[in-house]
């Protein structure tokens, strides 16, 4: 009953946090999108204490199932290794937990903890499945999509419509590509090896499970030592030979309950065999120790945290745009400045996902690898979308309301001369002007003593919000005549 439970629990969850990453329409993030902030790290992130805290008292309750619950990454190695499973059955053993990755795993963790986000990018469970999602799995979902658009017009039906499906950045995709298939592997060949060796968010939880209050435990008198509960421990968590689990790295994913023909595994309120005693006899001092040590430290830094379509009509190629070198990098609205933005994003793509506008993407850059940021070649933000912050989880991007975000500049417009149009090939243009929603731009004559001069854009550089439509409608190719430059930190104007 235990596992089903668990099994039933685990699906329902994956499939709504996999749909937040696939569904580019954000209607579902209205009514699912608190899974999202249900994750460990961007929970530390957002310094949401309420939800810190009750994972930490879960855990100690009921130990680790949060890892095979609620965090996507997990379900989905068991998911690979239950396909295994069908193969070769009972082909786990007991492996002892090397003190030094775990230690490792843990430092990544208090190094999360204190905003080196850098770390936090490579080995953080959610964002490594958000970028598997977002990257691999939406361009099907898509397309699917766009398959089913193209039948629902034919039938007088507008109930899909067609959405663009590309490589938003092939770094990004190279790398989601390589995750997913070291990801899968290491669950095909060792079950959850990732979890207990590798990953920051299970070397902390592992901590806290060796105090919780129910635990599974041998029932020494009904066990005849067959083996079955270590065969099927996806973990490699329990010597049945001398009836020890190691329970900082149990999942409670209850295999070995579910398995053991005798029910000589039980999971209940403390009771470990003597074995189990004997061995935290050995290790209860260190243990608490590196319990105090790390409660204490996530509690420090928790405060501190707190203080394009091509229409040619066929006679002729028409250029792509190419984005331009920006000095300072574009940030949504509510991400306040880029220092804020740039300690707390954890790159999980989900704002990537949600952009109906196709103006965020991940940046290849070095120094923000990973991590979100706006160009407008497909598109430009538009005032009255408040998508990306409804939706982190981080806190990265703090919720606005669109009157809010109307009055928050994120960048300034800067006009390059020798792409314009007008000077360049002596043709009126004026696009920048008529589509700018804030009035900030006004055509002047080239030289003020010629009213027969061409005219260019002036750009009061006040009014302007940094939305990007000046960009993204100057027909000016392959380099617009008019750019955003990020502001550090964000404006009112």
């Amino acid at each position: 009953m235990l596992r089903k439970l668990r099994i039933l629990t685990a699906t329902i969850s994956f499939i709504l946090i996999t749909l937040l990453f696939l569904d580019f329409s954000g209607a579902l993030h209205a009514w699912f999108g608190w899974m999202a902030k249900l994750q460990m790290v961007p929970a530390i992130m957002a310094s949401s204490f309420v939800i810190l805290i009750a994972i930490l008292i879960v855990t100690l309750l009921f130990g680790r199932i949060y890892c095979s619950v609620i965090c996507p990454l997990g379900i989905y190695q068991d998911g690979i290794a239950h396909i295994a499973e069908k193969q070769k059955k009972h082909r786990y053993s007991f492996k002892r937990r090397k003190k030094y990755s775990y230690y490792i795993a843990l430092a990544f963790f208090l190094l999360i903890a204190f905003g080196f986000t850098s770390v936090a990018i490579f080995i953080e469970p959610y964002s490594i499945f958000g970028r598997i999602a977002s990257n691999l799995f939406s361009p099907i979902y898509r397309l699917i999509n766009n398959v089913l658009a193209y039948f629902a017009e034919r039938w007088g039906s507008y109930a899909f419509y067609h959405v663009d499906v590309y490589i938003k950045s092939l770094p990004i995709f190279i790398i989601s590509i390589a995750y997913f298939l070291i990801i899968t592997i290491l669950a095909l060949v060792n079950g959850r090896w990732y979890c207990n060796s590798i990953c920051p968010v299970g070397a902390l939880l592992g901590c806290l499970s060796k105090f919780s209050v129910f635990k599974l435990h041998f029932n020494t008198e009904k066990c005849n030592s067959c083996g079955l509960c270590e065969k099927n421990c996806r973990c490699s968590a329990i010597d049945a030979k001398n009836h020890v689990i190691d329970y900082s790295k149990c999942v409670m994913c209850f295999n070995c309950v579910s398995g053991c023909k005798r029910g000589a595994m039980e999971y209940d309120a403390t009771r470990e065999n003597s074995a189990c005693k004997e061995k935290s006899e050995r290790t209860g001092k260190t243990s608490r120790k590196t319990f105090i040590t790390t409660i204490a430290t996530l509690a420090a830094a928790s405060t501190l945290r707190a203080q394009e379509k091509v229409v040619d009509g066929g006679l002729a190629t028409i250029e792509k745009k190419k984005a331009p070198k920006r000095e300072t990098p574009i940030k949504p609205a509510g991400s306040v400045s880029l220092e804020n933005f740039s300690s707390r994003c954890t790159g999980c793509q989900l704002c990537v996902q949600v952009c109906p506008n196709d103006v965020l993407r991940a940046s290849s850059k070095l120094e923000t690898f990973m991590q979100p940021e706006m160009s407008y070649e497909r598109g430009y933000c538009r005032p009255e979308c408040t998508k990306c912050s409804e939706v982190c989880p981080a806190g990265a991007i703090r919720k606005i309301t669109r009157e809010e975000k109307t009055a928050i500049q994120i960048g300034h417009a800067v006009w390059i001369g020798q792409n314009c149009v007008p000077l360049r090939d002596g043709v009126a243009c004026g696009n920048c002007a008529k589509h700018c929603p804030s009035g900030a731009i006004t055509m002047m004559p080239y030289d003020p003593n010629d009213e027969a001069s061409p005219k260019i854009p002036i750009v009061n550089e006040e009014r302007c919000i940094g939305c990007g439509a000046c960009e993204h409608v100057c027909p000016a190719r392959p380099f617009s005549a008019i750019y955003v430059e990020g502001n550090l930190i964000h404006k009112e104007v």
